[in-house]
């Protein structure tokens, strides 16, 4: 009775229909899956989704966000959720067939993301990704030009990061332990400096040894 009234208490604050969003919730249990989702949530490929803790979909209140935002997941390849964790209304996850999605034990991503996946995409553990992010792995068009390297595609971020809103992350990016991307930064590339405060289009570090909560 009290996950009920926790769960009637969410769906009335954040706009959802409670009858709804519970069959689904059982629904999914069937699937051998634990997700809650907000009725406006369109899921593609459930079986290629793991999750080892609760999996919240559109679920969170958000003051700017509206109740008709809709949210898909769109899983052609693998996308495994190591524990707890919150997406939010209004973002769009696509990994494509040979591509997967992991991420790390609680955190969230917050209203109106986007990750467009095509390699890989590795996210840590309790990390924060602000409304209004992109996630891209691949430049969708082949590009030439003078001493040109291949790199790893794959997008690594470490435990703990913070990305602020309006972020963009491009292809072969790693981020390590502990950092902090500014809001509206383009981020891409190898960064190796844990702990450090990343900035700027395009981004790099402009602060050492920095911490959030």
């Amino acid at each position: 009775m009290k996950k009920l009234l926790g769960l009637y208490k969410k769906c009335k604050k954040s706009g959802c229909c409670v009858l709804i969003v519970l069959i689904r919730h059982l629904y999914f249990q069937l699937k051998g899956k634990t997700i809650t989702a907000h009725q406006k949530v369109k899921i593609k490929g459930l079986s290629n989704i793991t999750t080892h803790g609760k999996l919240r979909i559109g679920m969170e209140y958000v003051g700017f966000m509206y109740k008709s935002d809709k949210t898909l997941l769109n899983i052609k390849g693998k996308a495994v959720f190591h524990g707890d964790y919150s997406i939010g209304r209004g973002c769009r996850i696509d990994i494509d067939e040979k591509a997967f999605l992991e991420v790390g034990k609680t955190g969230y991503l917050n209203v109106n993301s986007n990750f467009i996946i095509r390699h890989g995409l590795k996210i840590g553990d309790d990390c924060a990704i602000s409304w209004g992010c992109q996630f891209l792995d691949d430049d969708f068009h082949h590009i030439k030009y003078e001493n040109q390297k291949e790199r790893d595609p794959k997008i690594v971020i470490g435990n703990h990061v913070w990305i602020g809103s309006n972020v963009s992350i491009y292809k072969g990016t790693r981020i390590p332990d502990g950092c902090v991307v500014a809001a509206d930064s383009s981020v891409r590339g190898v960064f190796t400096e844990k702990d450090s405060l990343i900035a700027g289009n395009p981004a790099r570090v402009i602060k050492s040894n920095v911490s959030w909560k």
